[in-house]
């Protein structure tokens, strides 16, 4: 055996080591989190309808509103009402409200008044509309938001049974053709398989504002937003970083509980949005950027050893058998997981949307990097 042969089989080797690494770490992901929501089957809590809150953050939403709000109205349930706040719109929001209010005797508006010396972000709005409110358990959605069925209020509000604070719902968006479509409804089911798994592990992090209930008490014991007042995005998962405990915080998941909104149209203005949630990823706690920075980390750790092991042709049949097991796993997870979130008809796609997420995700993080400023967006 000469030198050069020999450091390619050292180099093989240590390149073997970290995939089995990386192999290691995305195994004890699936196995050990993700399977909590794959296999998750829910316990049916006794029947429990206190007074809700609904809360809607409006700017320019007239096209929104006129299409979903009427869903929101046809809820069955027996007490609730319907808070708008209307944040400084310039179309017909305004006078759409009004119009809708002479129909629905429940439903609030609160107003925000646009004002030249200054200039506030979403949370704003979201704290005027909690203030607002008359009740104590509260769920926020989004004005492009409908609910799945009637019972998506019911749904949500009966886990507040217990010694319950925060509930995580589903928020899925529309099924239209195209490829962009698959990615945005993938990266949202990967956000959620995430999200609600690691609920189920007690190791709560994030929920989502499209559909996500929590109590006012918790809201005002936690003194709101104040500690990421200076942040424009993490009305949502910010508060829920630091709000959730091991114990305060349940999951709903079935289909009648989702909400379905209309995704982005083009990549620019997908990955923009993207660009403004993931602003907020630095200012978890500790502990949950540890754990989502690891899944992260091997993700990259298995697929770049992977290609760098089968372009050196270093046991091509012991790495790709490995690279199967993990696939194996991975589309059982999925199809469990995509069953229970009513996104099946992503399953075939997925290790191919996968690798652009890899691509695209850096891409993400290096724009953040150079462009700061982020508006108040959906």
């Amino acid at each position: 055996m000469n030198l050069s042969s020999f450091t390619t089989i050292s180099f093989g080797l240590i390149i073997f080591v970290v995939f089995i690494i990386g192999l290691s770490m995305q195994l004890w992901y699936y196995i050990y989190f993700f399977s909590k929501l794959a296999f998750y089957k829910k316990t049916e809590p006794a029947p429990y309808t206190p007074p809700a809150s609904i809360i809607i953050c409006a700017r320019n939403e007239d096209d929104n509103l006129v299409n979903f709000l009427p869903f929101i109205f046809e809820q069955d349930y027996p007490e609730y009402e319907v808070v708008v706040v209307n944040d400084c719109s310039f179309d017909n929001t305004a006078d759409l409200l009004e119009e809708l209010s002479k129909k629905y005797n429940n439903l609030k508006i609160v107003t925000i008044k646009e004002s030249k010396n200054h200039t506030h972000g979403k949370k704003v709005a979201l704290m005027m509309g909690i203030k607002g409110s008359s009740y104590e358990h509260l769920l926020l959605t989004d004005a492009d938001c409908k609910p799945n069925s009637k019972d998506w209020l019911r749904n949500m509000m009966q886990h507040f049974n217990t010694k319950t604070e925060i509930v995580l719902g589903y928020g899925a968006y529309e099924k239209q053709k195209g490829f962009l479509n698959k990615i945005i409804r993938f990266d949202t089911f990967m956000i959620a398989l995430q999200y609600l798994s690691f609920a189920l592990a007690g190791k709560t992090y994030m929920g989502i504002g499209r559909n996500l209930a929590y109590t006012k008490s918790l809201f005002f014991q936690i003194k709101g937003f104040a500690s990421h007042y200076h942040i424009e995005s993490g009305d949502d998962d910010l508060f829920v970083n630091e709000a959730a405990t091991k114990h305060n915080t349940k999951i709903e998941v079935s289909i009648n509980s989702h909400t379905v909104s209309r995704p982005k149209k083009t990549f620019k203005e997908w990955f923009r949005q993207k660009r403004r949630h993931l602003t907020t990823y630095k200012h978890y706690n500790a502990a949950s950027k540890a754990r989502i920075g690891m899944l992260s980390f091997s993700q990259y750790l298995f697929f770049a050893s992977f290609i760098i092991l089968i372009a050196l042709q270093f046991e091509p049949i012991i790495v790709v058998t490995l690279f199967g097991l993990r696939l194996l796993i991975q589309i059982i997870i999925f199809n469990n997981s995509m069953s229970l979130l009513s996104e099946k008809d992503l399953l075939v796609f997925s290790p191919l949307i996968e690798m652009a997420l890899l691509i695209i995700y850096p891409m993400i993080t290096i724009s953040n990097i150079f462009i700061k400023k982020n508006k108040w967006t959906n």
